[in-house]
């Protein structure tokens, strides 16, 4: 479903990621483990398009998309929810949902039922602020609002980041339930080893910008990518 080939990226004059090739599979959850600031925010960014990249490329669907807008990976499919959520602090939580509607045609530019299923929370809270939200809530809102999208890619940054342990254990429902439902890849950023590792099929470790490890979950162990993820 995705797939980047030797991508660069720079900051100016300092480089950042150093030739990553990344594939994410539809059905499975493709995790993305490191330290601080060894270039996982980044990669995400320029897979979204938030950040051009230097040389490489990335492909959805066997497309390149290297050189499109983000309003036109967003539409093509990728959906990606960032760390700090970026909700909008002064719409309501359906108002806030309903920015996903700009990725979709007229006829399909309704909420499903099944978003409220997921999060129950939201529905009880349509009409509220999203800025008077919790952090757990809002991370919901800031999830749920990328599924509107229907997207094909979700990237997950750091979705665990200041959430209470009963959301955290929701949110990782949400993910198992998405994983087992076929339609799409997921990308999971985390720090929090052992959600991750309990919903990963597929580990990328990085280490200063360049990947250290590439194994499916079956093919290592536990021990093994707590190593690459501690060095």
């Amino acid at each position: 479903m995705l797939k980047t080939s030797n991508l660069n990226l720079f900051y100016g004059k300092s480089q950042i990621l150093f030739d990553i090739n990344l594939t994410a599979k539809i059905g499975e959850v493709t995790c993305v483990l490191g330290t601080n600031g060894v270039g996982k925010t980044s990669l995400m960014r320029a897979i979204a398009g938030a950040h051009p990249i230097s040389s490489g490329n990335i492909y959805l669907k066997g497309q390149d998309i290297t050189r499109t807008a983000p309003f036109q990976r967003a539409k093509n499919g990728i959906a990606y929810v960032p760390q700090g959520r970026d909700i909008f602090p002064l719409l309501s939580v359906e108002e806030n949902l309903e920015t996903g509607f700009s990725c979709l045609p007229h006829e399909q530019r309704a909420i499903p039922q099944t978003i409220f299923e997921m999060f129950p929370i939201l529905h009880q809270m349509k009409g509220r602020k999203g800025g008077d939200l919790s952090g757990g809530q809002q991370q919901q809102l800031a999830i749920a609002r990328a599924l509107i999208t229907q997207p094909k890619v979700l990237i997950l940054d750091e979705p665990t980041e200041g959430i209470q342990p009963n959301i955290i254990a929701q949110i990782g429902e949400v993910i198992k339930h998405l994983k087992d439902s076929g339609d799409m890849a997921i990308v999971l950023v985390e720090q929090y080893f052992d959600f991750a590792y309990e919903l990963a099929d597929q580990f990328y470790t990085l280490k200063r910008g360049s990947v250290t490890m590439d194994e499916p979950k079956i093919a290592t162990t536990r021990e093994k990518v707590l190593a690459n993820v501690s060095v």
